[in-house]
């Protein structure tokens, strides 16, 4: 949730400044902090955030990003100290986790001014004016105050939009390409979507029959089940943006007629042959808007898609479950858990279909987590009722 309060200081010219705080992870307004331009060293300023002072950029945009760029040095060079020996997985991760969201507050420490047109008010600074407007909406009346790291991410998240995701389960040609919008998880791991490409068509799914894509995100997945030939596709997701993002994605690759967009968790009403639904992956607390799509507190999702498939699902219906198993490499969920919430669900598994993953982590032997990653698989489970009636 965006975070929006105040922040007033004085300027270097003596000049009273209020500026409206934004924090798309929510993190709140710096309760300290100091002017800073050119002049200040990054060991200086390294300190500075240390201590919990926030820098308010006065000077040259570029040399922010550089002084941002010492900081990160810094940062990623100090001894980490562990608060005990990391010898199990599950340790490691939520170390790494800790190291992260420190590692982000410090960075964040270094804030610029946002003028009320959206215009950075800084020597050199780039034209971020359409990118603000596509995350914070129409230009107001009152100027803006962001970390500078954050505004990064929203400019480069326009780039993206822009750029767009090729997706070869798509097929051939310039219409296979899905443009993630901020907050919008991008499909850059590929292999899911061609889980998703490969897996048998349910016989169910003949004629009308209709498909559930449970939390559509791109809506890259509603795309796909389109392109094979469903009907209907009703989607789902929670978050507006998500919604915004797959209603574009869908207009665009010129299958918008057959998925229908619905504001809500989890299922629609009523029962379909196929529901697919991709849920984050790991039972961990997110920390900012675009590791909603990764992290998901106690399996909540996971749980309440299997807890409710039975019931949204035909008598001869299939579930896809889209699901790595890197929670289980780290210690943070078991195979025995998931089959067991299969079970008490009233479902079995009629098949499943495996990927490794492609992605540069996988084979970063310096990633804290590699021997988790090296051995992960993502998989498509295929599950149906327990019983031949499908009661």
């Amino acid at each position: 949730m965006t975070d929006i309060s105040s922040v007033s200081w004085t300027d270097a010219s003596g000049q009273p400044q209020l500026a409206r705080w934004r924090s798309e992870a929510g993190v709140p307004a710096p309760t300290k902090w100091t002017l800073a331009d050119d002049t200040l060293n990054a060991n200086t300023a390294y300190r500075l955030v240390c201590e919990g002072t926030a820098l308010i950029w006065q000077g040259d945009f570029q040399n922010a990003r550089q002084l941002l760029q010492a900081l990160a040095r810094r940062v990623d060079r100090k001894p980490r100290k562990l608060k005990a020996p990391a010898t199990q997985l599950a340790e490691a991760f939520h170390q790494h986790r800790q190291g992260q969201a420190q590692r982000a507050r410090l960075l964040g420490m270094l804030l610029v001014p946002v003028a009320a047109d959206r215009s950075v008010p800084l020597r050199r600074a780039p034209d971020v004016r359409q990118a603000l407007a596509e995350v914070w909406g129409p230009a107001d009346a009152q100027p803006s105050l962001v970390t500078l790291r954050e505004l990064q991410g929203l400019v480069g998240a326009h780039e993206w939009r822009k750029k767009g995701v090729e997706i070869p389960a798509l097929g051939k040609g310039p219409n296979n390409r899905i443009h993630p919008h901020y907050g919008v998880f991008s499909p850059v791991r590929g292999e899911y979507v061609d889980l998703v490409r490969q897996a048998p068509w349910p016989a169910a799914m003949a004629g009308d029959a209709v498909a559930f894509d449970i939390g559509v995100g791109t809506g890259v997945l509603s795309a796909l089940l389109a392109r094979r030939g469903a009907r209907q596709v009703l989607a789902t997701d929670q978050d507006p943006r998500a919604l915004a993002c797959a209603e574009a994605n869908l207009r665009q690759l010129g299958v918008a007629n057959a998925v229908r967009l619905l504001q809500q968790d989890l299922f629609p009403e009523g029962q379909a042959a196929l529901v697919l639904c991709n849920p984050p992956w790991l039972p961990a607390r997110p920390s900012s808007p675009i590791e909603h799509a990764v992290y998901d507190p106690d399996s909540r999702m996971l749980r309440g898609f299997l807890a409710g498939l039975a019931s949204h699902l035909m008598a001869q219906g299939e579930g896809w479950l889209i699901l790595s198993d890197l929670a289980e490499h780290l210690g943070l969920r078991t195979r025995e858990q998931l089959m067991g919430w299969v079970q008490e669900a009233g479902l079995q598994v009629l098949g499943r279909l495996d990927a490794r993953p492609q992605h540069p982590k996988a084979s970063d032997a310096n990633d804290p987590l590699h021997r988790a990653r090296a051995a992960e698989v993502t998989s498509l489970w295929r599950l149906g009722h327990a019983s031949p009636s499908g009661v």
